[in-house]
Formats: C-alpha cells, sequence, structure tokens
C-alpha cells in the first residue's frame, strides 16, 4: 500500500472515523458500588429517590423562628422571643414555633414546623428567662434550606452516558445509591512494533531503545476510561504482526498498533490494518504535526489505529484519537473540552470586594463559542456542582462580572 495516499485534515479525519463506530457499542453493563464508580459511565439514567434534602434544615447557628415576628428588629429596638427549645444534632425537634417563639438550632439541623427563618447568633442576644433579644429582621426563607431545595423526589438527575466525577458520586450516595449499574470498559489491545524496540527492564544495546510506547498509551486508555492490554513488541516481519493483530482483533474492542520507524513498518501497518476485516483503512496519514503517518480503520465493529512510532507522537494523536474512541466505546457522552476554556457569561455574576468568589458554571457550545451558564445554589449543595462544568474565578479587587464577559473555565 503506498504512504500517505492523501493527508487528511484531522478534525474532518477523526470526525469521520469515529461515525463509523456503532452507535454506541459498550459490549456489556456491570453494577458497581457507587464509592469505587469515579471515572465510570453510567448505563441507565438516574431520577431522584427522594428530596434532598428530604426536611428543612438551618444554613447557620441560630435560632428557627417565625420571620414577621422580627419584622422591624434593631439593636436599638430589638424583637424580644421566648426560647422554646433547642433542636439536638441529628434528631427533631420536641414541638413547633409558636408566635413570638424561637428554638436554638445549629447548622444543619432540622428546623421546627412552624419556623420560616433562621436569625444568626451574633444577630441575638440570649437573656434570663428563656429569653433572647434579635436585633436584624429575617425574611422568610432566610438561612433556610428547604426541603427538596437540592432536587425534588423524581426529578431526572443524570443521563445514561455521564462520566463519574467526585461530585456525581457524592450526590449519589446522598440520596442513598449505594450501586449504580455502569458500562463496561472497553478493552483495548496495545502492538509495539519494530525491531530496534526492547522491554523497559532490558538495557538497550547500540541501536535499540526501550517501549514506552505501549505504556504511554496504556496510561491514556486507562485515563479515557478503558482497559489496556499489551500483546508485547513484534519485530518488522509481516507475519508475526499479522498473528497477533488477529488475536488482538479477536479479544478487544479496540487494537492500536504503534509502527517503527522506518517507512517500510508503516506501510505493513496499513496493510495488517487492511486485512483484518472492511471497511479496513479509512485515514492512511493526517496534516498534523506530530503525527503525520496515522493510519485509522475500522475492521467489523473494531476500531483500528496505527501510530507512529515515536513516543511524541503517538501520545499526542492518541489524545486525539484513541481516548475519544476509548469513550465512544464506553459509551460515554460528548464532553467539553479538557483544559482552561474561554467562554461568555450568560448572566450577571455578583459578588464581594475584598474575597476571591469561585463560581460554577455550565459550558454550551454555540455557533460563536462556549457560553458559561452560573449555576448559583447554596454551599452545601451537592448537585449544584453536579449540574456544572466548571469553575470561574472572581478575583478579590472586583465587585462581580457582567453578563457577556469573556471567562475562563476550568473544567472540574
Amino acid at each position: 500500500m503506498p504512504e500517505f495516499l492523501r493527508l487528511s485534515p484531522p478534525a474532518e479525519a477523526i470526525r469521520r472515523w469515529l461515525e463509523a463506530f456503532p452507535e454506541p457499542a459498550p459490549v456489556s453493563q456491570e453494577e458497581v458500588s457507587t464509592e469505587s464508580a469515579l471515572g465510570r459511565v453510567l448505563a441507565h439514567p438516574v431520577s431522584a429517590p427522594h428530596a434532598l434534602p428530604s426536611f428543612p434544615r438551618a444554613n447557620v447557628d441560630g435560632y428557627a423562628v417565625r420571620a414577621e415576628d422580627t419584622f422591624g428588629a434593631t439593636a436599638s429596638l430589638p424583637a424580644y422571643l421566648r426560647l422554646a427549645g433547642e433542636v439536638p444534632m441529628g434528631g427533631s425537634p420536641s414541638g413547633g414555633v409558636g408566635v413570638g417563639q424561637a428554638y436554638l438550632v445549629h447548622t444543619g439541623g432540622m428546623i421546627p414546623e412552624g419556623s420560616n427563618a433562621v436569625v444568626m447568633l451574633e444577630d441575638t442576644q440570649a437573656l434570663a428567662q428563656s429569653e433572647i433579644e434579635v436585633y436584624r429582621p429575617a425574611a422568610p426563607g432566610h438561612n433556610v434550606i428547604r426541603a427538596g431545595e437540592d432536587v425534588e423526589k423524581g426529578e431526572p438527575l443524570l443521563e445514561a452516558g455521564t462520566r463519574l466525577r467526585p461530585q456525581e458520586i457524592g450526590g449519589l450516595l446522598a440520596l442513598g445509591l449505594t450501586t449504580i449499574k455502569v458500562f463496561a470498559r472497553p478493552r483495548v489491545g496495545i502492538l509495539s512494533t519494530g525491531d530496534e524496540i526492547v522491554p523497559p527492564g532490558v538495557d538497550p544495546a547500540p541501536g535499540q531503545v526501550r517501549d514506552i510506547n505501549s505504556y504511554t498509551l496504556s496510561g491514556v486508555v486507562t485515563r479515557a476510561g478503558g482497559t489496556p492490554h499489551v500483546y508485547g513488541i513484534f519485530p518488522d516481519l509481516k507475519p508475526a504482526l499479522e498473528d497477533a493483530a488477529r488475536r488482538a482483533h479477536a479479544e478487544s474492542d479496540l487494537v492500536v498498533i504503534t509502527a517503527g520507524s522506518s517507512a517500510s513498518s508503516r506501510d505493513m501497518t496499513a496493510d495488517v490494518m487492511a486485512g483484518l476485516g472492511e471497511p479496513g483503512v479509512m485515514v492512511h496519514g493526517l496534516a498534523i504535526k506530530p503525527g503525520k503517518p496515522t493510519i485509522l480503520g475500522v475492521a467489523g465493529k473494531v476500531p483500528l489505529v496505527g501510530l507512529p512510532g515515536n513516543p511524541v507522537s503517538a501520545l499526542v494523536v492518541a489524545m486525539l484519537t484513541v481516548a475519544p474512541a476509548v469513550a465512544r466505546l464506553a459509551g460515554a457522552k460528548l464532553e467539553a473540552p479538557a483544559g482552561r476554556i474561554r467562554a461568555k457569561l450568560t448572566a450577571n455574576v455578583p459578588s464581594e470586594s475584598g474575597r476571591d468568589d469561585y463560581v460554577p458554571v455550565r459550558l454550551e457550545a454555540t455557533p460563536e463559542g462556549w457560553a458559561a451558564e452560573p449555576v448559583f445554589g447554596k454551599s452545601n449543595l451537592i448537585f449544584s456542582l453536579v449540574r456544572a462544568d466548571g469553575l470561574i474565578h472572581i478575583p478579590a479587587n472586583a465587585t462581580g462580572l457582567p453578563s457577556g464577559a469573556v471567562v475562563d473555565v476550568e473544567p472540574f
């Protein structure tokens, strides 16, 4: 097969190659413990089995009150309320809050029936005879997390194809979902070729080099959600590579071959890939540096990648080809690109001068580029992070950012 019949634009070539895969093509599903599911891909959508939180909670240490009993309160003219009790952490109130009453509550604790706000401790003063002074009025809902404020019962939370991050793990466990169904990790067969290649534990003779591609590619596969299987190092002899490639093709969901440095070894790799089945080689050479000698193909339902032997080229192209292929085979949906992302805010984001603010945002692709939609929520609502793709930083010398501002998004 002639080398580099046609150099293809990489984005177009990789897109066409990925579209030639079965859609999607995870081989199986399995149930795993949620705590061990980091990086796995959900096989089924998840809805909330109950509201979270399941009861109204205090967001600060203070007193649960009827907000209307505090209206007009000032330091010079406080509101006086009778202390009716204390809610123990992990327990429930012994009674409700009536007119002119207050209950001592702690952060995260359940607030009593009849109360609709929590006054912070620092805005009060305890008096004798179980009475408190309130120096600042509270509005209904002030310092309260209502039942279901994070998620409502039955609310759709995660789509099939979602790759689980730490915040998804926390959210699922907060809902009591201790096991979850995920797609099996795709098996990726990795073959290295070249008469000059020796295992890493061998002292290379003059003219020989240690095999590192098998291991850097294994890292790419693992990080992308697959399971690498290294088949070994094969000489620049076509029969040996054909036998190994057929075995890898039969046992794998994706086959990756790194060729030696010579043009003949690259031609041999393309010939071997073409002989594994239809449609065969789709791309023989990319208009890219490094990585021009890249070969992409599909044999039956198994995608094939032929990478250059140069370790830098192999790793760069693997990130562009092998990583998205593994994700696709694992059933993962399209994700925002890694690294900092320039995006345009879709809404005003307030902040207080004198402090650094980190605000979660959801990324959305638009014809003009990435848009960043702020995800507002209290600091202890886990699904405010589940709904986000990254964080933006507002420095201490700013007082917020306006809608339309261009920001750097740091993906999770």
